[in-house]
């Protein structure tokens, strides 16, 4: 345990005392000020209160430690040591639970999220690997009880995408597929190819939060609005109208294509829910340089041209390199079981934001 948690802890267990009398304020003000104060005293209440168990456990540690020093008796002894061991083991389960507490919540996760699968380098064979992606992410969603929904895609007639996006629908989607941002590389023997020779072909994958209309208004004036035929598997209904959507953002120059539903007021909805997850990335990417705001995990914001992961056929190797972890579960995790990469990435996401946490002032 490093003395920096223990001045964390200090220090909420002070904030928590400051806060009860502003909290009190602002519920006889009825200021909006009050919700807020109310979910940050809940927090520094949970961390005060394992403050005070850990404090309670230090001391019971260190008499067993000293009783431990002074019995001669064998069986009190291991008695002792039983008690020391089960002290010490709550130590280290409460100090991870008081970490995670540290480390603020990203109040994105629990959001749902746009994900983008785009073929890159290796012609056919990439598109085929954006369709294995896909197939692997809506395995995955399947398996966390969240919904996939198709919002626009352009399939390839070998059954590959040239790039397709969907919503995934579901409290936290936003905090797995996060991770996901990022080159993806692929390492095996295309069905295109007669030689036997490996290839490596990419895709790239971006992630966005779901973005809510109150969160981002977009005003109509600002919006360039087109409808075409589908082209699209949207069947012969879509081929006969006009049911295709293009909207353009004209103040930043965005463009949004959907083609997938079958009705017009269906793809506009689709379209006008990528277009306000793409706007408030690029303003919060904006404001964050304008404040030039703490360095974001590139863990958690993998940046889109940096290869995060290599699937590899021949060795049936999975390497995530953000994080240097090798699986060798190549089968596994196509068929959806993403968790032990998922878990890890979380997990380094936590401690490199902890060691942020740490290491800035005291507020």
């Amino acid at each position: 345990m490093t003395m920096d948690i223990l001045t964390r802890l200090a220090e909420a267990e002070a904030e928590l005392r400051k806060l009860e009398g502003e909290l009190e304020k602002a519920a006889l003000a009825g200021t909006r000020e009050y919700a807020e104060l109310s979910q940050r005293y809940a927090r520094l209440k949970e961390l005060a209160e394992h403050y005070k168990e850990l404090k309670l456990l230090e001391q019971e540690i260190a008499e067993e430690e000293a009783m431990l020093a002074a019995e001669e008796d064998d069986e009190l002894k291991e008695l002792i040591l039983d008690e020391l061991r089960r002290s010490r083991e709550r130590r280290e389960s409460l100090l991870e639970e008081i970490q995670l507490l540290l480390v603020p919540e990203d109040p994105r996760d629990a959001k749902g999220a746009i994900v983008e699968i785009r073929a890159g380098a290796g012609g056919e064979e990439s598109a085929l690997f954006a369709a294995d992606l896909f197939r692997m992410y809506q395995k995955y969603a399947e398996r966390k009880g969240l919904k996939i929904d198709v919002m626009d895609s352009h399939p390839t007639p070998l059954g590959g995408f040239k790039s397709i996006i969907f919503a995934v629908e579901g409290r936290g989607a936003y905090g797995l597929f996060k991770f996901e941002s990022g080159v993806h590389r692929v390492q095996r023997v295309p069905v295109t190819e007669a030689s036997g020779r490996i290839h490596t072909s990419t895709a790239s994958v971006a992630v966005l939060p779901e973005t809510e209309e109150v969160e981002l208004h977009i005003d109509e004036e600002e919006l360039e609005i087109e409808t075409f035929r589908s082209s699209g598997p949207g069947g012969q209904h879509a081929n006969r109208t006009e049911s295709a959507v293009r909207i353009k953002h004209k103040p930043t120059g965005l463009v949004v294509t959907c083609q997938d539903a079958r009705s017009q007021h269906k793809n506009k909805e689709k379209a006008l829910k990528i277009l306000r997850a793409r706007l408030k990335e690029r303003l919060e990417e904006e404001q964050e340089e304008e404040l030039t705001a703490a360095r974001r995990s590139q863990i958690g914001r993998a940046m889109r041209s940096e290869k995060v992961r290599t699937y590899n056929f021949p060795q049936n190797r999975v390497t995530d390199h953000r994080i240097d972890l090798t699986l060798y579960q190549l089968e596994e995790v196509l068929a959806g079981d993403l968790d032990p990469l998922i878990t890890a990435l979380a997990k380094a996401e936590r401690e490199e934001r902890l060691a942020e946490v740490l290491g800035s002032p005291a507020s």
